[in-house]
């Protein structure tokens, strides 16, 4: 007989199960295992837990989240792991019915909600539900950072101080982020601060910055572009005379090349600003792999392609490919 998917995941989750718990007999004393969803997670906590924990990240450079499904060995891993973090927020929607059932075994903690709703962006399509892509504002980032202090320290108390002091030097990065974020984005001309990416995901940034933002698709990668969606950016384009789109790492570009070549039919010549980081971080080990890294990649290529003023390396001279 044909299992069904939730009777696999149950079984997996039985087995795994049996495994971990001889797996943590005796390892009081040993790091916290912490596996996270996505990369900005897993940087937030191991800024936060230094020598306390080793974190482990799902989803690497270029995954989509939107989209991402547990593997047999994503499953093995979180089942054996003190703690799981995930962002919520809808944003893991293939994983949600699996963590459900791994929170009765496990500590799952779905960090991004930490962040208060009032400061949340309702979503484009689903009533009650929330633009998960917080991450984009440094300043709303800091409720994540804090919630997994909080939970690392009622995992491992005795090493409350440690996560507090590391938390506290990782929000003083993230306070001169946004400073570096907020000088350089107002050098961009009004009337350029247009930010035309393939889906949805800048809408913080745009709040938190002053910036127009039109995704080719909706908040989730799972939404589909229409033609009378890439139309109506067409139109705009060559209305406003925007000058350049950008490509983001984790979705296809073939929407975006399809606005440029709709601009150019019309007269109208728009180039790539270049590619941003939206749903995933840079390379694991480069400074673009890091949160700090990512959002000043973001800050610097976006103010440098549409005309305002940044260093070509970024914020502290560390990055490889600013445009």
């Amino acid at each position: 007989m044909r299992l069904s998917r939730r009777s696999l995941i149950a079984s997996a989750l039985t087995t795994a199960m049996a495994a971990a718990m001889a797996a943590r007999a005796g390892a009081a004393s040993a790091p916290l295992s912490v596996v996270a969803t996505t990369g900005m997670i897993a940087d937030a906590a191991r800024r936060v837990a230094g020598g306390e924990a080793e974190v482990r990240a799902l989803m690497g450079p270029g995954v989509d989240p939107h989209a991402y499904r547990q593997t047999r060995t994503d499953i093995a891993a979180m089942v054996r792991a003190d703690l799981v973090l995930w962002h919520g927020l809808y944003l893991e929607a293939q994983m949600e019915a699996f963590l459900a059932d791994l929170s009765r075994r496990t500590r799952v903690e779905p960090v991004a909600e930490a962040v208060p709703e009032e400061l949340l962006r309702a979503h484009d399509t689903y009533a009650g539900r929330f633009d998960p892509h917080v991450w984009m504002d440094p300043d709303l980032w800091a409720h994540v950072v804090l919630r997994v202090r909080d939970v690392l320290a009622e995992l491992r108390p005795e090493a409350a101080r440690t996560f507090a002091a590391n938390a506290e030097a990782h929000l003083a990065d993230l306070a001169r982020l946004s400073a570096y974020a907020r000088e350089t984005l107002a050098s961009v001309p009004e009337t350029a601060r247009v930010l035309v990416t393939a889906h949805d995901a800048f809408g913080y940034f745009g709040r938190a910055y002053g910036f127009e933002v039109m995704g080719i698709q909706g908040i989730s990668t799972e939404s589909e572009a229409g033609l009378n969606r890439i139309g109506e950016l067409v139109e705009l384009l060559v209305s406003r005379r925007i000058a350049a789109v950008f490509v983001e790492s984790s979705v296809s570009d073939r929407n975006v090349r399809a606005l440029i070549e709709g601009a150019a039919a019309r007269g109208h010549e728009v180039r790539i600003g270049g590619e941003l980081f939206s749903d995933a971080m840079g390379p694991p080990g480069t400074y673009e792999g890091t949160y700090v890294g990512m959002i000043d990649h973001n800050v610097t290529v976006i103010a440098r392609a549409l005309g305002g003023r940044a260093p070509a390396r970024g914020m502290d001279g560390l990055l490889e490919a600013a445009a």
